[in-house]
């Protein structure tokens, strides 16, 4: 014990950094690796986890956009088939409908006739 403390203190005095090391390895010894491999872990945990999430996002994203896109070409359709049934109607009513022009021509001609007898 006295000679890894000898050790220690050699290494502390020459670098700050190793200092921290050094009190490390005295207050917590060899629970410092198993620490380190838990710390590694819980990190690689993580990290799995975040990918997982990202993936699981990205889908979902891809997944929404195309609903979208679906939706929207449905309601462009929905849109032209009103349009054209709306035309198809209005073109029906201007058959059906008399020109008030000829309408006019009509019943000035109509009472010419009742004039007439």
């Amino acid at each position: 014990m006295a000679k890894e403390s000898k050790a220690v203190e050699e290494k502390v005095s020459n670098d700050p950094s190793s200092k921290i090391e050094a009190i490390k390895n005295l207050i917590f010894g060899e629970n410092i690796a198993a620490y380190n491999s838990e710390f590694d872990k819980v990190k690689k945990d993580i990290s799995s986890k975040k990918r997982e999430l990202e993936d699981f996002i990205e889908d979902t994203k891809k997944e929404l956009n195309q609903a979208i896109d679906n939706l929207s070409t449905d309601i462009n359709i929905r849109i032209t088939e009103l349009e054209d049934n709306l035309a198809d109607k209005a073109d029906v009513l201007d058959e059906k409908k008399v020109d008030k022009k000829t309408l006019g021509d009509l019943l000035i001609s109509l009472g010419e006739k009742i004039n007439q007898k």
